[in-house]
């Protein structure tokens, strides 16, 4: 908060002063003139800083528009590399498999050669007889018709182990070429995955830059008390129209049963406690969760999501119908993975930890409300 005086304070002070004076030092008919005066000096100056008020908050609703698109950008870029790694970890896994289906066929051809080759050797090996002896040696007939049946039997066998080495060989020149493709695929992947963190990263650096100038207008219109109020104004307005327009095509039990037993929605330290004072005579609603940026947002309990949007002071803020009118809130993430409508299991991943809304520092804002009431997430949630 700015502690020092505002001018047009300073401005009343001092033609104040000037009035009290006039009224001893000079006659009565020169006293309310110079009142009048004074009076058209002040309401003056009141106009002239009403207009540059004014104005400055229209540069303030500029700022909070370009901090909005900012956030918007990392918030796309967030998501698309959250598919982008999970792209990567679905082709590497695929790479694998058709990697140990490669080396299985090559050492089925192993086999399959060496057999062949052995099979060869032992034909060779006992075949010390050609055909014209033995068809001109009438002497044995009988063993003349076994000798050329053995020699049927391992000609045919030899080509059916031939054929298979042929289907076998053309088996893994197909897999080395789908593992061709995948290898190429994931190149490109990577190469997406590296862009999308180089956007992420710089939308990040414009979105900080964007916030130094909002604090820096802030300062200089009105003090934070004003901002606070503003925006606990807006979420409440926000949450109660929710109250009245959630939708019902879901039967949700509520989280009666389950008081004490919920998950927190993310691992970190507390920053700020339920009704622990703020400024200006407001106190949180929720809970401040210190969390790293990129960790995941998982729902507290089963519901539906009646609200993912941008919310002024709360960045973007996604809002889960538990039924029996109880509702969770997260607040300042990174981007949302669950649209208005989805429904949503325990533990499900439904946002990621950012600083959206004009925050100095990464966390989670969290909140549960019953009947549109804000109560003590400490009570509803497992010890930490």
């Amino acid at each position: 908060m700015n502690k020092s005086i505002n001018p047009l304070i300073f401005s009343t002070l001092v033609v104040t002063a000037l009035i009290l004076t006039s009224l001893v030092t000079a006659p009565a008919v020169a006293n309310e003139d110079r009142t009048k005066k004074d009076l058209s000096e002040i309401q003056t100056a009141l106009k002239q800083s009403q207009a540059e008020l004014a104005a400055q908050r229209k540069d303030i609703e500029k700022s909070q528009k370009n901090l909005q698109q900012h956030e918007l950008e990392i918030a796309k870029n967030a998501k698309a590399l959250n598919i982008a790694e999970q792209s990567i970890r679905d082709t590497e896994k695929q790479q694998q498999q058709q990697q140990q289906q490669a080396e299985a066929l090559e050492e089925k051809r192993l086999e399959q050669q060496h057999a062949l080759a052995a099979q060869i050797k032992s034909a060779y090996m006992s075949g010390g007889h050609d055909y014209s002896k033995m068809l001109l040696n009438q002497e044995n007939t009988a063993q003349v018709e076994r000798t050329l049946s053995y020699y049927n039997y391992l000609n045919k066998a030899r080509i059916e182990q031939i054929d298979e080495l042929k289907a076998l060989l053309i088996e893994i020149a197909d897999v080395q070429t789908e593992l061709e493709k995948t290898k190429q695929h994931l190149v490109v992947l990577h190469k997406e995955q590296a862009n999308r963190h180089q956007a992420l990263i710089a939308a990040q650096q414009q979105r900080k830059a964007n916030i130094s100038e909002l604090k820096t207008k802030l300062s200089s219109t009105k003090n934070s008390i004003d901002y606070l109020k503003d925006n606990e104004k807006t979420l409440v307005a926000t949450l109660q129209e929710l109250e009245k327009e959630k939708t019902k095509k879901v039967e949700l039990l509520g989280l009666s049963a389950n008081k004490g037993k919920l998950n927190w929605p993310t691992k970190g330290k507390i920053e700020h406690s339920f009704g622990q004072h703020k400024h200006g005579g407001i106190d949180w609603k929720g809970v401040l969760i210190g969390a790293n940026e990129g960790n995941n947002v998982h729902s507290v309990h089963n519901g539906q999501v009646v609200f993912a949007d941008w919310l002024k002071g709360y960045g973007w803020v996604i809002v889960i119908d538990h039924g029996e009118g109880f509702m969770s809130l997260y607040g300042h993430t990174q981007t949302l993975l669950k649209d208005v409508g989805d429904i949503v299991r325990q533990g499900d991943i439904i946002a990621l930890v950012g600083q959206s809304g004009g925050q100095a520092n990464s966390g989670l804002y969290f909140e549960i409300r019953h009947k549109g009431r804000a109560v003590n997430p400490v009570t509803w949630c497992r010890r930490i």
